[in-house]
C-alpha cells in the first residue's frame, strides 16, 4: 500500500504527516510506503490513500485513491480517527 501525504510545497506539512502516519502504522501493525509530495508531483503518481489538508479537497476530486482530509494538521487524534478506518479497509481487501 502506498500512502501519499500532500502539502503545497511537498516538504513541511507532508513530512510531518508522514512521520505521524508512520507512528500510526506501527501502532496498528501495518506496513505501507508513505511518501510526502506536493500537489503537482502527486498528479503524476499512484497512491492508495492520500492524506491532505482540507483546503486541497477540490484538487483531489476524481482521484482513485481514498482521500483523508485533515482540518488540524498537528492533531494526531484527528489524523488517527480519520485514517485508521481507511487503513483497515485496505487490510481487509
Amino acid at each position: 500500500m502506498r500512502i501519499a501525504t500532500l502539502c503545497g510545497m511537498g516538504f513541511g506539512t507532508s513530512m510531518m504527516l508522514k512521520l505521524f502516519i508512520e507512528e500510526i502504522l506501527k501502532d496498528i501493525g501495518m506496513k505501507a510506503e508513505v511518501v510526502p509530495w506536493d500537489l503537482g508531483t502527486f498528479k503524476g503518481q499512484q497512491a492508495d490513500v492520500v492524506v491532505a489538508p482540507t483546503d486541497m479537497d477540490m484538487h483531489l476530486r476524481g482521484t482513485s485513491a481514498n482521500v483523508v482530509l485533515i482540518k488540524n494538521l498537528v492533531d494526531k487524534k484527528e489524523l488517527r480517527d480519520k485514517l485508521v478506518p481507511v487503513l483497515e479497509e485496505h487490510r481487509v481487501s
